[in-house]
């Protein structure tokens, strides 16, 4: 499957593939507008089932894409840096 991922201008690590090259008809606008001014587009790729995704289920993605025109790929959580304990304090 042809896929053109675009990213946030906004947020950082937020990136929306696509089925068609600058073709944002399917995404709702609210989620066109949370992207910042203009998506950026960054690569087009061919989706398989037998090549996987760096931080996407290939699966998932290509069924977003069939189902509703695109898919969204979220930020990674942000490591809890309350709950940081020193390493010295793991060791006996």
């Amino acid at each position: 499957m042809n896929t053109y991922i675009y990213k946030s201008s906004k947020k950082d690590q937020l990136y929306l593939y696509i089925t068609k090259k600058d073709d944002f008809s399917a995404v709702p606008q609210a989620l066109y507008d949370s992207m910042g001014k203009e998506p950026i587009f960054v690569m087009a790729i061919e989706l398989t089932i037998e090549k996987p995704l760096a931080r996407e289920d290939v699966t998932i993605v290509i069924k977003n894409l069939q189902k509703q025109g695109f898919h969204v790929q979220m930020p990674p959580p942000v490591a809890n840096l309350i709950n940081f304990k020193e390493p010295a304090k793991y060791v006996n």
